[in-house]
């Protein structure tokens, strides 16, 4: 199994959730989140005044998939978050030793299972 997790721009988030529902993930997280990678934050300018964002709202998706599935998802994100622009995000896929459901019990596959 694996934990897919990616940072998204906000505004690509509904193209990014239609695309991995097609892909087959069958349940995620999102969170609302802050950082910066390359661009360190940017600079704007509010009634005349000019200031810097150091950390940019971004959205933070996370998604366990069994083995066979990660590739087809994260294909699907890179797709749909792509903008060509700096600060489209990242994707991290990590192992994912195990997985309980709490309501029913089931463990690993099952319990990630649609």
């Amino acid at each position: 199994m694996k934990m897919i997790t990616a940072v998204v721009k906000p505004s690509r988030l509904d193209a990014v959730l239609e695309a991995v529902t097609e892909a087959g993930a069958s349940g995620l997280t999102v969170t609302e989140v802050r950082g910066y990678g390359r661009q360190k934050g940017k600079t704007e300018i509010y009634r005349g005044a000019e200031y810097e964002v150091k950390l940019l709202p971004k959205v933070k998706l996370e998604i366990a998939v069994a083995d066979d599935g990660a590739e087809a998802i994260v294909a699907a994100i890179q797709l749909a978050a792509n903008t060509g622009k700096i600060g489209d995000g990242k994707v991290f896929v990590q192992d994912l030793e195990a997985v309980l459901r709490i309501r029913t019990g089931e463990r690993d596959a099952e319990a990630i299972a649609g």
